[in-house]
Order: structure tokens, then C-alpha cells, then sequence
């Protein structure tokens, strides 16, 4: 069942004895005025549907704990460490300075009964609309901005494990294409076991599972059950047709030598995309970009994209659109003259005193 807070201070309330030391215009002073206001009981009330067992953290202590986790960047273990050891943590908080806190598995229980409900964005709402009420960040228009590679869990697939998988999710998903007699794939899943070297035995299996796919495909599209099933139907026509390209003789196909654009890279994941973290690295997943506010760490924007983004439109993902194109660097124009000679914190000479004086290589010595 879910807990409840009291409302009744405890004789060593962290915030009664040590709010001062709190400076205003952090997080940490924000959710000390402004946690119940964001956290509100009946905002968690359906993440426990069952009023029976043991009463819960309460979500206005959790929320804040979690929201000061993101903030440092901290695992669950020292998070609770920093919980249990901070006054600024336990001012923020409402917790008594003698206040052990809770177990950091339950940060864990939280966050996936948070992601398995409806609103898994909520602690994020519930912050951003605090913000906008109280006129916090109202005269605060610098922003930082930053993105990050966050790689996923599936395994990449390549062109015939992505084809096999397609065809049999389709097949077990449409039960008119499970009737289509199959040359190449097999229900049973698994890469057919050839000469992998030998280039027309790779494409011979390639022509094989692209004719099993297109017959797979005819059969599902005629099928009542073809709407129930349209993402997995539409999995295969993507899958079929962005690694092949025909064949030298007609009917045939083989594997383009050439990268799809925006390529599925997992039928697993199908929003997964390979991008590249550097030159050299390269990398499976998404990407996350984040606005915050830099004097109060408050954020203010993120936003998910697939790892294959355009960098240039990083800013613009993670402020909403709203950042402008990035400017690249200035350029500096070298002056030699009295003005790299004067005294630190004397005013800088006139201009006229400061003219370009053009570089010219050192003259050659010659014994």
C-alpha cells in the first residue's frame, strides 16, 4: 500500500536547524520550499492500486531523492550514503539530521514501477511545472546544453538474422502466412549452415530468404488479421528491401555493399540506430539531450533521438528547438605592439599603437 508523510516536524528537522546554510537558488533549497507542491500523494496513488501489506516510502521523499541522485550523478548505494550523511540532502528532503533514511533498493522498486505505468515522465512534469509556477528560472535564460550516447541492450543483427527473425514474428503473428511453405527460413529460427566465404552460397541464401519474405508478405496483406499485425507486417517489407539490392542475373539477390540510410539495426528494438560516439568509436543505441538551468542545475528540456542524429541538431533537440545553430570558433586576429607589453591591469593602448604586424619566417643562419 502506498505510505504517507506526516506533516509533524521531528525535534531534530533538519531544515528548522540548518535551512540557513542552504543557499538560496539551489536545487537543493528548491525542493526544501517546494517538495510537496511537486510531489503530491495522489499523483503515485496508481502504482498502488492494493490497499493491503506494509505502507511504502513516501513519493515525496523517494521523488526527491531520485531527483538529487540525477542531479550528482549517483548510484543508488551512494545516494542513500549522501542521504544519510548531508545536511543538505536531509534539508531538502525533510528529514531529521538523526534520520538513517531507507535501503537504495527501494530506488530501484520505484523506478520500475515508474517506467511500467502510464506516466513514466511524471517526477519530470511535476518539476518543470513547479518551475513554471513559482517563476523560478523567469529572468534565467542561459542554458547548458549537452547530449550523450546511451547504448542499448539488444545484440546487432545482421541482413539474414534480421530476415529470418522478421519472417517468423510475421508467421506467428498472421495465421495465413504461417501456411506459406517456406524454401530458405525456418520457424525454428537460426542461420543456415553454408560456406559463409563463398560468395554465391551467401547470396543463393540471401535470394532464398528475400523470395521467402515477399511470399510471407502477399499472404499477410490478404489476411483480416493484417491491421492487428500492420507494425510486424511493415517490420518485414523494411527489413526485406534495405540490405539487398538484385542480383547479376534476374531474380536473384545479394547484399548491398552500400549502408541503408536511418538502417534497422535489431528486430528486437527497431528505434535503436548505430551511431558514432567519435572517429573510432562507434556505438549502438540513443542519444539523450538535456537543457538545464547552469546556476541552479534545474532541468528545463530532454528529449530521446536515435543514436544516428545529426550532431549540428543536437542543441535544437535537447532546447526544443528553440537554441540556434551553434557558432564555431571566433577568429583571432594576432597583434604584436605595446599592448602585449603592458603591466597587468593597466588599460590597453590605442589602436593605432596595436597595428598588425604581418609574421615573416626567421631568416635562414648559415655557417
Amino acid at each position: 500500500m502506498q505510505g504517507k508523510a506526516t506533516p509533524d516536524r521531528r525535534m531534530l528537522d533538519a531544515a528548522v536547524f540548518c535551512r540557513g546554510l542552504v543557499e538560496d537558488g539551489t536545487v537543493y533549497a528548491f525542493l526544501a520550499d517546494h517538495r510537496l507542491e511537486l510531489f503530491q500523494e495522489e499523483e503515485f496513488a496508481d502504482l498502488f492500486p492494493s490497499g493491503r501489506g506494509r505502507p511504502s516510502i513516501p513519493a515525496v521523499l523517494v521523488c526527491s531523492v531520485m531527483v538529487l541522485q540525477a542531479l550528482e550523478g549517483l548510484s543508488d548505494r551512494d545516494a542513500i550514503r549522501q542521504l544519510r550523511t548531508r545536511i543538505d540532502w536531509k534539508v531538502a528532503c525533510g528529514l531529521a539530521l538523526d534520520d538513517p533514511g531507507f535501503d537504495f533498493t527501494v530506488l530501484t522498486y520505484w523506478r520500475t514501477r515508474l517506467r511500467r505505468s502510464e506516466r513514466p515522465q511524471r517526477i519530470f512534469d511535476a518539476v518543470r511545472s513547479v518551475v513554471e509556477a513559482t517563476g523560478v528560472l523567469a529572468k534565467k535564460t542561459r542554458r547548458a546544453l549537452d547530449s550523450t550516447i546511451l547504448d542499448d541492450a539488444v545484440a546487432t543483427q545482421d541482413t539474414v538474422t534480421q530476415l529470418i527473425s522478421a519472417i517468423r514474428k510475421v508467421r506467428r503473428a498472421v495465421p495465413e502466412a504461417a501456411l506459406v511453405s517456406l524454401s530458405t527460413a525456418t520457424d525454428e529460427g537460426g542461420k543456415p549452415v553454408i560456406e559463409w566465404s563463398d560468395q554465391s552460397a551467401r547470396d543463393a541464401i540471401v535470394t532464398g530468404l528475400v523470395h521467402d519474405a515477399e511470399a510471407v508478405l502477399a499472404a499477410a496483406q490478404e489476411s483480416p488479421s493484417s491491421e492487428l499485425a500492420a507494425d510486424t507486417i511493415g517490420l518485414l517489407a523494411l527489413v526485406a528491401g534495405q540490405d539487398v539490392e538484385p542480383g547479376e542475373t534476374p531474380g536473384s539477390w545479394k547484399i548491398a555493399k552500400k549502408v541503408a540510410k536511418d538502417r534497422v539495426i535489431s528486430t528486437v528494438d527497431v528505434e535503436a540506430r548505430r551511431g558514432r560516439e567519435s572517429t573510432a568509436v562507434r556505438t549502438d543505441g540513443f542519444k539523450a539531450h538535456l537543457a538545464s538551468e547552469p546556476d541552479t542545475g534545474i532541468v528545463t528540456a530532454v528529449k530521446i533521438t536515435p543514436a544516428n542524429a545529426p550532431r549540428r541538431t543536437d542543441r535544437r533537440r535537447a532546447d526544443g528547438g528553440r537554441a540556434g545553430r551553434p557558432r564555431g570558433p571566433r577568429r583571432l586576429r594576432l597583434r604584436i605592439g605595446d599592448d602585449t607589453q603592458r603591466p597587468r591591469g593597466a588599460p590597453p593602448p590605442p589602436r593605432h599603437q596595436a597595428a598588425p604586424v604581418p609574421l615573416r619566417p626567421p631568416w635562414r643562419l648559415r655557417p
